[in-house]
């Protein structure tokens, strides 16, 4: 079992690391921003279960991967700026700005907000360098099984970031109800596009080193 100290010292760093503006943070406003406070919250679960799922890859050895063999880098890196891409363009053939009719409830529902999620995380090979340059500071074989300590850093990460998201959530859709005026405003699926824009751009101008 880790410490008590180990996961302290685990939970002040992740706390640093989960309220500096990133990536997520700034996919997770945009979207409750463009769509509400449930797609916000789907798009952060979707996130949080591709942390558990780059956690699980570094316990088993996948993540190694990345740095023996750069092209499996660059083709993960390609691939989710493909994606991002794709949402982008999703996102400005969208009529409406927030939907509240069933029918675009329907098409933009929860479970769809939490694969995006889930994808666009699962598909940012930073976050899993991330996870492998970070987790083994804070592992001891010693301590127990190397599967259920990883689990442990990954549960206490994602409920950091589930403290810290619901507040950019909630702040985001309180600021969003003030600025928007009548449903067929579409500067939200703008900014939403921009953020998928920029996480792409971000992912292809990336390396393994910055």
């Amino acid at each position: 079992m880790i410490s008590l100290t180990t996961l302290s010292l685990f939970s002040l760093a992740a706390l640093a690391l989960t309220a500096t503006p990133g990536p997520d943070m700034l996919l997770i406003c945009s979207r409750t921003i463009s769509q509400g406070r449930q797609a916000g919250f789907a798009t952060l679960l979707g996130i949080q279960t591709g942390t558990y799922g780059h956690a699980l890859a570094m316990a088993v050895g996948l993540s190694q991967l990345l740095l023996l063999l750069p092209i499996t880098y660059d083709l993960i890196r390609i691939t989710g700026a493909a994606y991002l891409l794709y949402l982008t363009w999703q996102t400005l053939r969208r009529k409406s700005a927030c939907p509240d009719n069933l029918q675009a409830k329907a098409r933009y529902n929860n479970r769809r907000l939490f694969q995006q999620g889930l994808v666009s995380n699962l598909l940012n090979p930073k976050m899993a360098l991330f996870v492998l340059a970070l987790f083994p500071q804070f592992m001891d074989p010693r301590a127990g099984s190397i599967f259920w300590q990883t689990l442990a850093l990954a549960t206490v990460l994602n409920l950091l970031g589930l403290i810290v998201n619901s507040c950019v959530i909630f702040s985001a859709h309180t600021l969003s109800s003030r600025l928007k005026r009548n449903d067929s405003q579409r500067w939200p699926n703008y900014l939403l596009a921009s953020a998928f824009s920029l996480l792409a751009i971000r992912l292809l101008s990336s390396s393994r080193t910055n």
